[in-house]
């Protein structure tokens, strides 16, 4: 595994410079000694040992401050036997894995039935010889395509010692989505899992995935119930495959959460990502997508709904290196009370990248005169034949648009409630599932009505 700097190079004096990463460094725990595999995580941990976490002098966290996650002490979560909640529960997939505190499942998951061409599961579904050449193999990963490596993406590497995997035979069309679910269990102290996900998709396939990450919810969220996921998801689209994504973050009001999805289309493939996030304390979505063939299809979809004092960031990357390529972006925050939403779109079109028709747009509705919002999307053009555009709107609820719906007979409270509704819809709307997207309507609902 390739890395930006030699780590033998590296002095003895520049290593371990960060006592919390050196802390959960330490208290990672593997259980599958492949020699592969091990290189790959001695490659990660180094990298770590000579990083510090990120904090605001960085321009890329100039506005998500990190410090109150150094103050805790997180431990390893242990094994919990639970059964699944009913909002776990999705009639309309043909397959789920569960991972509890980061750990497979199989009693709570189900991988019967499941049509010829698709393989799904832990890392022992599929030879190592073939895992190798995708695992941690992305440039993105590997701070090659769109900048520096990063601590957490590095973390999360060092600490690999299971994956789930869904991986999609040519031609294969998946009818019926995959859900990937990984439930956190708060205990005594606070936990930290770090879920690995690798989804290929071989050329002229199909299939569509719900990744979801939650809490195990006995009572009502108090602070004590502090826990860290750190998840990281690599998607190989290759040519002519298509991908529909969607991401759901749903996690305890002291939660936070760090996730990483790294995708690298190939030719005229199509990757389709609808991503929601409602709840943690403080939240962080890095979206990279890496262009590798032409006459690509890129479609994003993006809701932050938070309150209280959360905060919620999400950073995105794409890539657009080869010509006639189709991206479209739509970003939707709702931010109530003191609570803070950072957007950060970045779509880059070298000279290569002719003919590019690249749209991003940052919409945010503000419930709250305290409530805040950073938004910065940026264009990196140095193509001259593209057809590109990007803008942010901030806005609160209109009152004209309160006052049309009192004069039908609707009161303020409901008027209120169903334009933050219908902001929220467009973007659920996209997700394929009904019992999903019905179960997150009722979670924004909840939230904002607080």
């Amino acid at each position: 595994m390739s890395i930006p700097v030699s780590l033998t190079s590296i002095p003895d004096s520049l290593l371990d410079r960060d006592a919390f990463l050196s802390g959960l460094l330490s208290r990672v725990t593997t259980t599958k000694t492949d020699g592969w595999l091990q290189d790959i995580r001695e490659s990660a941990a180094n990298w770590v040992r000579h990083s510090v976490v990120p904090n605001t002098r960085e321009e890329e966290w100039r506005f998500t401050d990190l410090s109150p996650l150094k103050q805790v002490s997180f431990h390893v979560g242990t094994i919990h036997e639970l059964s699944l909640q009913n909002d776990f529960v999705l009639p309309e997939v043909s397959g789920q894995l569960v991972f509890v505190n980061g750990v497979y499942s199989p009693n709570l998951s189900n991988t019967e039935n499941l049509p010829s061409g698709l393989l799904v599961g832990n890392l022992d579904v599929l030879p190592a010889e073939l895992i190798q050449k995708y695992l941690a193999q992305s440039d993105s990963l590997r701070g090659l395509a769109m900048g520096a490596k990063e601590v957490f993406t590095a973390l999360n590497t060092a600490a690999v010692n299971d994956v789930a995997v869904v991986w999609v035979a040519k031609n294969v069309v998946v009818e019926t989505p995959i859900h990937l679910l990984f439930i956190s269990v708060s205990g005594e102290s606070a936990t930290i899992s770090q879920p690995r996900v690798l989804v290929v998709a071989e050329s002229n396939s199909q299939v569509v995935l719900i990744e979801e990450y939650t809490n195990h919810r006995d009572t009502e969220d108090t602070e004590e119930d502090v826990y860290f996921t750190n998840g990281v998801t690599e998607i190989w689209v290759q040519e002519n495959a298509q991908v529909t994504h969607n991401r759901v973050v749903r996690e305890g009001a002291a939660a936070f959460h760090i996730g990483k999805t790294a995708v690298t289309q190939a030719r005229s493939s199509r990757y389709n990502c609808n991503a929601v996030t409602v709840g943690g304390k403080i939240s962080r979505h890095n979206l990279e997508i890496l262009q590798t063939g032409e006459q690509t299809e890129t479609t994003l979809n993006g809701l932050t709904v938070i309150a209280d004092n959360q905060l919620a960031d999400t950073h995105s990357a794409l890539s657009l290196n080869h010509p006639h390529g189709v991206s479209k972006q739509l970003h939707k925050c709702i931010i109530g009370d003191r609570a803070h939403g950072v957007f950060n779109g970045k779509i880059f079109v070298p000279k290569l990248a002719q003919l590019t028709d690249a749209s991003q747009l940052n919409r945010n509705l503000l419930l709250s005169s305290k409530s805040r919002i950073d938004t910065k999307p940026q264009l990196e053009i140095t193509a001259d034949n593209v057809k590109c555009a990007h803008g942010a709107t901030v806005s609160q609820l209109e009152d004209d648009e309160i006052f049309y719906l009192q004069s039908r007979g609707i009161d303020e409270n409901d008027a209120r409630k169903l334009l933050v509704n219908a902001f929220a819809t467009e973007i659920i709307n996209f997700i394929p599932v009904a019992s999903l997207r019905e179960s997150l309507l009722k979670t924004v609902v909840t939230l904002t009505n607080k």
